[in-house]
């Protein structure tokens, strides 16, 4: 049974101007809101930029990783070949003791056993080569401080000062780098080489 007084007491709330009361549109989280296609294509290219400089450092990685593969291929041997380049220089001082005159003249025995430590020279210097490890000569050449190291001159003005006259002992590359400079003796008491052959000419050092 409805009480009386409770409509006294709790009267109805009449709507304002008739209308009901609207409320609020509620608008979805993954609306677009004003300046978002703005805000993503800026959040695209900086995920873009960061992603083509990932890429660029892990180019560069690879390249770097496969340099340090390769030089630890040609070069991991350097100090196994300097010494083996021992070996060489007792087996080339050895032959250089015997003088022409007596290898010409030497009995059987003593010929077969010249040219054994011939042909072994030849294969260690063929098996240093198929390692990356080359012999060079530089006779004749002009002095290069980067591959020979000068031991003493030797007065000679028919050829350019600075000309390697002989080889004390010979040197060696391995890939790129020297492995060992090679010992030499340079000529002094001619013309500088690179100088003009004509006393004509103007000495551009003048």
């Amino acid at each position: 049974m409805t009480n009386p007084n409770w409509q006294k007491d709790h009267p109805a709330t009449p709507a304002q101007d008739g209308e009901p009361a609207a409320s609020k549109p509620y608008i979805m989280p993954d609306d677009p809101e004003e300046g978002s296609s703005e805000a993503l294509a800026k959040e695209a290219a900086e995920s873009r930029d960061k992603m083509l400089r990932t890429l660029a450092e892990m180019e560069n990685l690879r390249k770097r990783t496969s340099r340090e593969v390769a030089d630890a291929r040609i070069y991991g041997i350097t100090g196994f070949a300097r010494d083996v380049l021992d070996i060489a220089d007792n087996l080339q001082r050895a032959l250089d003791a015997v003088p022409a005159e007596a290898k010409a003249a030497a009995d059987p025995g003593l010929k077969a056993l010249i040219e054994g430590v011939e042909l072994t020279e030849r294969s260690l210097l063929n098996a240093l080569e198929k390692n990356g490890v080359k012999k060079f000569d530089p006779s004749g050449e002009k002095f290069d401080p980067n591959f020979q190291q000068a031991m003493y001159e030797v007065p000679d003005p028919s050829v350019p000062a600075g000309t390697v006259k002989q080889v004390v002992q010979a040197g060696y590359m391995i890939g790129e780098r020297v492995l060992r400079p090679a010992l030499v003796a340079v000529s002094k008491g001619g013309a500088k080489a690179g100088s003009p052959a004509n006393g004509n000419e103007p000495n551009s050092a003048a």
